[in-house]
């Protein structure tokens, strides 16, 4: 199956190192063509991984200088920039880079400091290295497949989320405590498995990588793999299409703490939670930890086995809610501060008020305020940070809804939407339905019979059978799979 660039981030971390060059420099070393085809490739990776928002305020202002000798200068507008490439992306970044320009490859930063200083050896600055190791080392896991040869694997985890970072509130604090005592005890706790859900944005990822994290640092004996439920189902995929089943069930039922992310996408697809569904009781069984994240709690999720369901109710289901307003404050607080910017109260309570829904809003709103203030020069004052959280909240309001997805898959096949939503058996017009009831259950909150109404009136075993279809297709139909992979894409990117 083809599926969209991705990176498998987190391993072989290095810091990146900083060279000076000046304006004038620069200009005789602007990039050749080469250079600037390989950073074009490697931005259209990035671009893949990250919302359209975060890729047009961080990566499309970076200009590459050249390449030699391993190692790729670009150009940053500011410290503050190059930080903020450092703190969040960079292991992105990293990874990007060897995949594109080749193993050993290295980022250097051209940092601009005084654009209209006449004297060219101040206009960059040669700082150490903002990127720190990893607090936590990385686990290279490894055992040995049926064809007898060693296979080897990072555990992914994101050594920047610890639970010395996450803040702790009414909102969140039965859930912190659970994921704590589960990381000092792990698979010696009633909490096995321990299943965290919430909706989207609100820290289920971070808690999930701080207890491996926590794990890994204080229990290293312990083979942890974070892993998220898409890399899930595409590792198993691969393995039924290169024969090597047998290896990937070898190796999860070899993991002392298995972290799945966001299970509730593994949503109809029969062969994989069958797979999973094994592999669960195996670790169960010898005492493994299991810890799971959802957006829903066990007994909302669809088109997953009840016996599966079953034994996630086994340990703990716990929630994270809303952050209350004295957290998102806290937040914010924290987050300027680390970005070496004080924040006024006034500014945080306002951002506070009017985010009030996801963190990852109010990281959203504080970044761009940022970076007005820091790359556009503004006042930080609370007429921008009116203006700012009027624009990011004008972005994130916008509901993706089933109709977006009969536009985009409409196009994509050119067909009409009145002939998706029509009667008519055509394969051309049946496929481009299936597809989009598929997609509707995949990136919309609608029930089943919320989404068969939005086909012509149809009841809900309609749609489960036009899921089933498409899960087969992209088992064995490679042009469904390449379309599946575009408008997935298309969706993610509309959704965010």
């Amino acid at each position: 199956m083809t599926y969209p660039e991705t990176i498998s981030l987190f391993e072989n971390t290095e810091a990146a190192t900083i060279t000076k060059y000046d304006e004038s420099n620069t200009k005789k070393v602007a990039a050749d063509s080469n250079t600037k085809e390989l950073w074009e490739k490697s931005l259209r990776i990035l671009r893949d991984n990250v919302s359209s928002l975060i890729y047009n305020t961080w990566f499309t202002p970076i200009t590459p200088l050249k390449w030699s000798d391993k190692v790729i200068t670009v150009q940053v507008p500011s410290q503050f920039f190059y930080e903020q490439l450092e703190n969040n992306y960079y292991d992105l970044l990293h990874k990007t880079i060897e995949r594109v320009f080749g193993d050993g490859a290295r980022l250097q930063y051209d940092i601009v400091i005084d654009r209209n200083n006449k004297n060219v050896e101040e206009r960059s600055i040669i700082v150490p290295a903002f990127q720190t190791p990893p607090p936590v080392a990385q686990q290279s896991l490894s055992f040995q497949g049926a064809d007898n040869k060693i296979q080897h694997y990072s555990n992914n985890l994101n050594p920047r989320y610890s639970f010395d970072n996450f803040l702790t509130g009414e909102s969140n604090q039965l859930a912190v405590s659970a994921a704590k005592a589960v990381a000092g005890n792990p698979g010696g706790t009633q909490f096995n498995p321990i299943f965290i859900y919430s909706e989207t944005g609100l820290g289920k990822s971070h808690l999930l990588h701080a207890i491996g994290n926590y794990i890994v640092k204080n229990n290293p004996s312990k083979r942890v793999l974070y892993t998220h439920s898409e890399n899930f189902i595409i590792e198993f995929v691969n393995a039924i299409q290169n024969s090597k089943v047998n290896d990937f069930v070898a190796f999860y039922r070899s993991i002392d703490v298995l972290i799945l992310d966001d299970i509730q996408f593994l949503s109809g697809k029969e062969k994989t939670l069958d797979n999973f569904f094994h592999t669960f009781n195996a670790l169960h069984q010898q005492g493994k930890q299991i810890v799971l994240s959802s957006d829903t709690p066990p007994s909302e999720l669809n088109g997953i086995d009840e016996r599966l369901i079953s034994r996630f109710k086994w340990g703990l289901n716990v929630d994270i809610q809303k952050p209350e307003l004295e957290l998102r404050i806290a937040i914010l607080k924290q987050k300027s501060a680390n970005a070496g910017i004080e924040l006024p109260m006034e500014i945080a309570e306002y951002i506070a008020k009017n985010a009030t829904h996801r963190i990852r809003d109010l990281e959203g709103i504080l970044i761009n305020l940022i970076a007005k203030h820091t790359l556009d020069k503004k006042e930080l004052n609370l007429d921008l940070a009116k203006q700012v959280v009027r624009n990011q909240l004008s972005l994130t309001s916008k509901e993706f809804t089933i109709h977006n997805i009969k536009e985009l898959v409409s196009e994509h096949y050119q067909v009409p939407i009145d002939l998706i939503e029509s009667k008519s058996r055509k394969h051309e017009i049946a496929l481009a339905r299936q597809m989009s009831m598929y997609l509707a259950k995949k990136f919309t909150r609608n029930s089943l019979k919320a989404i068969g109404a939005e086909f012509g009136g149809r009841d809900h075993s309609t749609v489960l059978h036009s899921c089933t279809a498409i899960d087969n297709y992209l088992y064995f139909d490679k042009k469904v799979q390449k379309d599946y992979d575009k408008l997935f894409n298309l969706c993610k990117e509309m959704s965010i």
